[in-house]
């Protein structure tokens, strides 16, 4: 037998990313929820000094209203990226990356329900918005929600990890800088 300590057995962080997805899923459908029994169409109400402003909108486009006629591709892009997701956290390893890709899935699948389940119909819902920052009505930022916060969020999480080298199992990548070229 070999003189090296026992290592501990790595856990995945499935549970961490499922946990953090929830949590962002149930976040967004509440808060969409209060904001459509509460706030009427066109509505603007100011908070934090003018800071913040809640409304309420439709988006049957992507981010910023991108793509209006393509809703039903949207839904099936982010049906997509939520099984790939799942599939990938049986082999996740690294707290960052288990963060990174919570909050994608629960902003993807907060997005998607909207889109299966609101108005004009299933796949082609519009999305509730409702966040506009430092103007109403999206005029100096476009209105968005919890979900597009959270794969905001995530995508600039991921890219930075993915620019440190740091893999989904946990381990860095080798850092090629001119000195180790020499």
């Amino acid at each position: 037998m070999g003189a090296s300590a026992a290592v501990p057995p790595r856990r995945p962080r499935t549970r961490l990313l499922l946990l953090l997805a929830t949590g962002i899923l149930v976040t967004d459908l509440v808060t969409k929820v209060i904001v459509v029994a509460t706030v009427e169409p066109g509505e603007d109400i100011r908070l934090l000094g003018g800071a913040l402003y809640l409304t309420q909108l439709r988006n049957v486009g992507a981010a910023f209203s991108f793509a209006e006629g393509a809703t039903v591709l949207f839904s099936l892009v982010a049906v997509v990226v939520a099984v790939v997701i799942v599939r990938t956290a049986r082999r996740m390893y690294s707290t960052g990356w288990a963060v990174t890709l919570g909050l994608v899935l629960g902003g993807a699948l907060g997005n998607l329900v909207d889109r299966i389940f609101r108005a004009p119909g299933f796949l082609r819902g519009g999305v509730v918005d409702f966040l506009s920052v430092f103007g109403p009505d999206g005029s100096v930022w476009p209105v968005f929600n919890v979900a597009d916060s959270a794969i905001v969020c995530g995508g600039i999480l991921g890219a930075l990890l993915a620019l440190r080298g740091i893999e989904f199992d946990g381990t860095r990548t080798k850092d090629q800088s001119p000195a180790d070229a020499a």
